[in-house]
């Protein structure tokens, strides 16, 4: 086999899943992630479609169920926090802007990551500074570790990609932003959901958000506002968290109470929104994966799925091109490509849906919100859903699973289209 150690960029999500297939196969994996340990905490994602089989097919389910959330629904509410429109988890058979199986992006990250440590060696705390390649491998160099040589790397790495930097050049030419930056917390604030995630909408393309969190007391809260593109320090939290409480000032609900523990939370995180969208996903013997080739955005619910499935998809046509990158990455964008294609298209009202600038669109945008729940206009909202299960997923052979892996969990009828 070619190329078998191969170095993956980035321990969240699609990292993991790919060091966990990538061992299953044969491959020796290595994992080099900025933080200094895998990160907890964070918001919920969601498991459905093809990305919810590929975990049944690592045998994870049982753990995912044991910590997925219990949530009833998505709810809008005014000013005064009165409900004008909902939207029960149960509608669309799970598979709705609330889904079926809810998790908290730590607590995916951490399952996936324990799923893949027999056989992966994890290098926290450290970056990628420089990539060089030639006929035989990639010369590495680490911002901390000593310089090291792999057959391929992988950018599993995010939005803001270090890989895609290297390989494929600067941002500019590969992100697409939406004119929206958000911001993702947990708070111990006071507040009664009553199990809903309750999001409120203020002239500005301003939305204030809160939803329970797994452990009691916990609160999941976001703050989004819709802008031109901002100058800011991404490693400057106060800054950050200024930029916030200038744009969210005045603004009802609880959002007051939502700033103020905004201030003291641990795992503040602030990012803008945006789409990657790229001819190739490979160049060379570096290839990019999830978030750092095809970024859907948060608002298609989608971004797990394709994170899951693609590292399934790359993994097993690596394996059965016996290590050779150059067909194996053909085929990845063959089987993948159609399917991030549709999960890059935006729901009913876009940007423009999730955050109205002024108050007749809000009122307009939960009037539809309301008629989405019922006949003929329930299909459209269907018809983004279902794009989580639009894809014939190859059954591929492994070539001996991790020790205690639960690699052999099949989880499905492989090749049959997921609906």
């Amino acid at each position: 086999m070619e190329n078998k150690d191969i170095l993956i960029s980035g321990a969240s999500i699609a990292g993991p899943a790919l060091a966990y297939w990538l061992r299953a196969r044969g491959f020796n994996p290595t994992v080099v992630e900025r933080a200094p340990a895998p990160r907890p905490g964070g918001q919920t994602v969601d498991l459905r479609g093809a990305g919810r089989t590929v975990i049944e097919r690592m045998g994870l389910m049982g753990g995912a169920r044991d910590l997925s959330l219990d949530q009833a629904g998505i709810a809008w509410v005014n000013d005064r926090g009165r409900v004008t429109a909902r939207m029960p988890a149960e509608m669309f058979g799970g598979e709705g802007i609330i889904s079926e199986i809810e998790i908290l992006r730590g607590d995916l990250g951490q399952l996936l990551y324990e799923a893949s440590r027999p056989g992966t060696e994890y290098l926290f705390d450290d970056t990628i500074t420089g990539l060089e390649q030639d006929d035989s491998g990639v010369s590495v160099t680490f911002e901390k570790a000593a310089p090291r040589r792999f057959g391929l790397v992988v950018g599993a790495d995010g939005l803001h990609s270090v890989v895609r930097g290297l390989a494929f050049g600067p941002e500019s030419g590969c992100v697409r932003p939406l004119g929206c930056y958000t911001a993702w917390f947990t708070a111990r604030a006071d507040l009664d959901l009553g199990g809903w995630y309750l999001m409120h909408n203020a002239p500005g393309g301003l939305v204030a958000s809160a939803r329970p969190g797994r452990l009691p007391g916990e609160i999941k809260a976001g703050l989004s506002f819709r802008s031109e593109p901002l100058a800011y320090d991404r490693r400057d939290v106060a800054a950050q968290q200024d930029i916030l409480a200038r744009r969210f000032a005045g603004v009802g609900w609880e959002a007051p109470r939502l700033l103020t523990a905004m201030r003291s939370a641990s795992d503040f995180f602030f990012d803008s929104l945006g789409q990657v969208h790229l001819d190739h996903w490979a160049a060379g013997r570096a290839v990019l994966l999830g978030d750092a080739g095809y970024c859907p955005t948060p608002l298609t619910g989608l971004g797990t799925s394709l994170a899951l499935v693609g590292a399934y998809v790359l993994a097993g046509e690596l394996a059965a091109a016996n290590g050779d990158h150059r067909t194996a990455f053909t085929r990845y964008e063959q089987v993948m490509r159609p399917y991030v294609t549709r999960a890059q298209q935006l729901p009913p009202g876009g940007i423009n849906g999730f955050a109205p600038q002024s108050r007749a669109m809000i009122r307009l945008r939960t009037a539809s919100m309301t008629m989405m729940t019922r006949w003929p206009l329930r299909a459209l909202l269907a018809g983004q859903f279902s794009k989580a299960g639009d894809i014939d997923l190859p059954d591929y052979e492994l070539a001996g699973a991790p020790s205690g892996s639960g690699a052999g969990g099949r989880g499905g009828l492989a090749g049959d289209r997921l609906q």
